[in-house]
Order: C-alpha cells, then structure tokens, then sequence
C-alpha cells in the first residue's frame, strides 16, 4: 500500500513556475509508474505527464509539452512536476498516481495540491 502526499501547489501569475512533488511512502517506490493528473472545475480528471518505474520513459500531454518536465528521485521516493511557462488554463487540482509496474492501473491517490494561474 503506497500512501502519496503531494505539495508545492500554490498561486502564480501567468508567465510564472512551480514545482510539485509528491513523497511516497509504504511501499516500494521504485516499482510504481508514477503520473500527474489534474482536475479543472467542471472539468474532468486529465493525464497531465507520467515517468516509468525506472525514469526513462515519459509521457506529456499536448497542453503541457515543452512546458511542463517530469521527474523522479527513487532514492528519495519522489516524483516531481516541475512546471513552467505557466498559464490561465493550467489552474487544477493536481494529483500524483502510482501505478504498479507489472499491472495497468493507477491504484494509489494524493489528496491534490490547487495551482492557481492568475492573469
């Protein structure tokens, strides 16, 4: 069982940068692929960018591309989201995912972190 907390949310003006993490704990991080999800109001729940179990493989969603860069510390159980370029539209709920690396899945939740991106 893998507990995530994540932080480094906050308010930004856009043009701005924030880096998320998310610590992980009770489990054996290095066998979860990790992903950021977000959730806008009254919008639905979006893959924002994953990180395979070993770092090597990355996803972006098209919105984030070029601006948003992923990251994980297996030594320090954490992942991060470091985010840049930052705009009116990236304000959400962000959430770290844990998904075991040998099922499909994400089965593990943080309780979110709000960004804010003021004009």
């Amino acid at each position: 069982q893998v507990q995530l907390v994540e932080s480094g949310g906050g308010l930004v003006q856009a043009g701005g940068s924030l880096r998320l993490s998310c610590a992980a704990s009770g489990g054996t991080f290095s066998r979860y692929n990790m992903g950021w999800f977000r959730q806008a109001p009254g919008k639905e729940r979006e893959l924002v960018s994953t990180i395979s179990w070993f770092g090597g493989s990355t996803y972006y969603a098209d919105s984030v591309k070029g601006r948003f860069t992923i990251s994980r510390d297996n030594g320090q159980n954490t992942v991060y989201l470091q985010m840049n370029s930052l705009k009116p539209e990236d304000t959400a709920v962000y959430y770290c995912a844990a998904e075991p690396r040998l099922t499909k899945g994400y089965d593990y939740w943080g309780q979110g972190t709000q960004v804010t991106v003021s004009s």
